[in-house]
Order: structure tokens, then C-alpha cells, then sequence
């Protein structure tokens, strides 16, 4: 059974995408969709690092794109906010409410 869930992806581009999600009643991963475990360096004993293992339960890469979403212009993105855009000098000389 997929149980689908809707997310925002930056990645390969914008987009919703709709996407399926760990069983919650699993008995491997708790609703987590993975185990995560620590390994060691093989010669000195000491951590190097984590490793994630993904349950059966869920695929994670099982997904589809529902809506590519624009970006915005570049005139939109460029904003001075130093500025006081209400103010004739660029400083507002109201005290504040």
C-alpha cells in the first residue's frame, strides 16, 4: 500500500512532487523509514561516520511531479531593505507604534 504525501522539491528544479512514505505501524524503523548505525575505522576502532540503511517498507525514490513552480524574476529577488521605502529620504522619521 503507498501512502502518498505531497512535498516541495528544489532539486533537479521546483516542483511539487508527490511522494510515497514509511509505513507507521513498521516493526523494522518505528515509522522512520531507515535504520541509521555508526561504523568504525577498521584499524584504529574510532567512528567514522553514519551510515543509513532504508526499511523495505517505503521506496524513496518513488516519486512524481505534480507542478513545476516558477522562479521569480531577477527584479524581484534584487531588494535593498536598508531602506525605508515609505520615507521621501530613504529614512523615516516617524517614532515607531
Amino acid at each position: 500500500m503507498i501512502r502518498l504525501r505531497i512535498q516541495r522539491a528544489t532539486w533537479p528544479g521546483r516542483a511539487l512532487i508527490l511522494t510515497d512514505t514509511p509505513r507507521p505501524d513498521c516493526r523494522n524503523c518505528d515509522g522512520e523509514g531507515g535504520t541509521e548505525y555508526d561504523y568504525g575505522d577498521y584499524e584504529t576502532g574510532e567512528y567514522a561516520g553514519t551510515d543509513w540503511e532504508p526499511c523495505p517498507c517505503w521506496n524513496e525514490n518513488r516519486r512524481w511531479t505534480l507542478l513545476p513552480l516558477p522562479h521569480l524574476p531577477r527584479w524581484l529577488r534584487r531588494r535593498d531593505t536598508s531602506r525605508d521605502p515609505w520615507a521621501t529620504s530613504g529614512y523615516s522619521d516617524e517614532p515607531p507604534f
